[in-house]
C-alpha cells in the first residue's frame, strides 16, 4: 500500500498540504467540502503536487515539512525545482 503527501491550490490561491492512503478519494472529499478545516472555505481546490511513500510516517513527515515552507518554496516544488 502506498501513502501520499499532497499539495492543493485552494480557490483563494493559498496552498494546503496533507497526506493520505487514498489520494483520489481524499481530493474529492476536499472538493466536496467533506474535510473540515482549512480547505472547506477555500474551495474549489486543485491537486498541484503529490509524492508516494512506503509508509504513513514518511508521508506525514513530508506533509509537515511542506507546511513549514514559505509560499515561494511550495511554488518551486510544484514547478519541479
Amino acid at each position: 500500500m502506498a501513502f501520499h503527501a499532497y499539495l492543493l491550490r485552494c480557490g483563494d490561491g493559498s496552498f494546503y498540504a496533507g497526506h493520505t492512503e487514498d489520494l483520489e478519494t481524499r481530493v474529492a472529499q476536499h472538493q466536496q467540502g467533506l474535510i473540515p478545516g482549512y480547505s472547506i472555505a477555500r474551495r474549489p481546490v486543485v491537486l498541484v503536487w503529490t509524492e508516494s511513500f512506503g509508509t504513513r510516517d514518511e508521508a506525514l513527515a513530508a506533509e509537515r515539512r511542506i507546511k513549514g515552507w514559505r509560499r515561494a518554496k511550495k511554488q518551486a516544488l510544484i514547478g519541479g525545482d
